[in-house]
C-alpha cells in the first residue's frame, strides 16, 4: 500500500561534484529537520543524498512497520549512491541519524568525515525498554511525542504527535551493535552538542569520544535542544558543518 508522504517530507538529490554529503535525518523525525544543511551542501557544489527513511515523513501508524534494519538499509543505500558517482563522501547526522551515521562509517571505512549532531550512540535503559514491553502486551502502541525537543518557538519540524513504541526496540537493539564497533570508525568527527537536550543525554557523546578510533573534535551549542538544526544555533550548526566538510572533502 502506498502510504502519502507529508509535505515537506520528501528526500532531496543532488548532482553536484565529485565530493559527496550524505545527510540522515533522526528518530520518529523527516528530511525537514535536516533539509537546510542538505541545501547548503548543495549550494556550496557538493553531491548531497539525503533519504526520508523508511516509515519516516508519512504516518506513526506506517513507522510501526519499520525496524533499524530498514533504516540502517536506506542510509547505506544513500552512501552507497554517492560513493558510485562521488570520489569522496561524508556524512551528516542527527539523533538517530547521527548512529545511522556511525554505523555507516563503521561499515564504510571509505567515509571521509562525519559531522554528528546530537547523536545517540547508546543503547536505551533497560527499565525503559522493558515498561515498553509492558505497554505493548497491554496493547498500547504509542506514547507521548519526543521529535519536538526545539528552544525556537517558532520552528516547525512537522514531526510525528506520537512515539511508536516497537521501533524504539529496534532501535535499541540497532544501538546496541553501532556502540560495540565505535572503535571501527578511523574517519575524523564533527561531534555538535546541546547543553540541554531533553532526548538524547550528553554521555551518548562522551562514549564517542572515548571510544572511536580517529580524531574527534567537539563543539557545544549553548541556545539550543535536540533539533540543533532548526534551533536557535542553527546558523552555527550549517556553518561548523560546511568548514568541517571543506576541510574533510577537499
Amino acid at each position: 500500500m502506498t502510504v502519502d508522504i507529508l509535505p515537506g517530507c520528501e528526500p532531496f538529490s543532488h548532482h553536484g561534484n565529485s565530493s559527496g554529503v550524505l545527510v540522515v535525518h533522526g528518530f520518529t523525525g523527516n528530511p525537514v529537520t535536516v533539509r537546510a544543511i542538505g541545501v547548503r551542501a548543495a549550494e556550496a557544489g557538493y553531491s548531497v543524498e539525503l533519504p526520508r527513511l523508511a516509515g519516516h515523513g508519512t504516518t506513526v501508524e506506517d513507522m510501526i512497520t519499520t525496524t533499524w534494519a530498514d533504516w540502517s538499509r536506506d542510509a547505506l543505500e544513500a552512501y552507497d549512491t554517492l560513493s558510485a558517482r562521488c570520489d569522496r563522501v561524508a556524512v551528516v547526522g542527527l539523533s538517530m541519524g547521527g548512529a545511522l551515521g556511525a554505523r555507516v562509517a563503521e561499515v564504510r571505512p571509505t567515509v571521509a568525515g562525519c559531522v554528528l549532531i546530537n547523536p545517540v550512540v547508546k543503547a536505551l535503559p533497560g527499565e525503559l525498554l522493558e515498561g515498553i514491553r509492558q505497554l505493548l502486551e497491554a496493547g498500547v502502541h504509542t506514547a507521548e511525542s519526543i521529535g519536538s525537543d526545539i528552544k525556537k518557538a517558532s520552528a516547525d519540524n512537522a514531526g510525528y504527535d506520537a512515539t511508536p513504541l516497537a521501533p524504539v526496540l529496534s532501535l535499541s537493539e540497532g544501538l546496541e551493535t553501532v556502540n560495540e564497533h565505535l572503535a571501527a570508525i578511523t574517519a575524523p568527527i564533527l561531534l555538535i552538542s546541546s547543553r540541554e537536550d531533553h532526548v538524547v543525554t550528553s554521555d551518548n557523546g562522551d562514549e564517542l569520544v572515548a571510544r572511536v578510533s580517529g580524531p574527534i573534535e567537539r563543539v557545544w551549542l549553548e541556545n539550543s535542544y535536540h533539533v540543533a538544526t532548526m534551533d536557535n544555533d542553527q546558523q552555527l550548526v550549517e556553518s561548523l558543518t560546511l568548514d568541517f566538510l571543506a576541510r574533510v572533502l577537499s
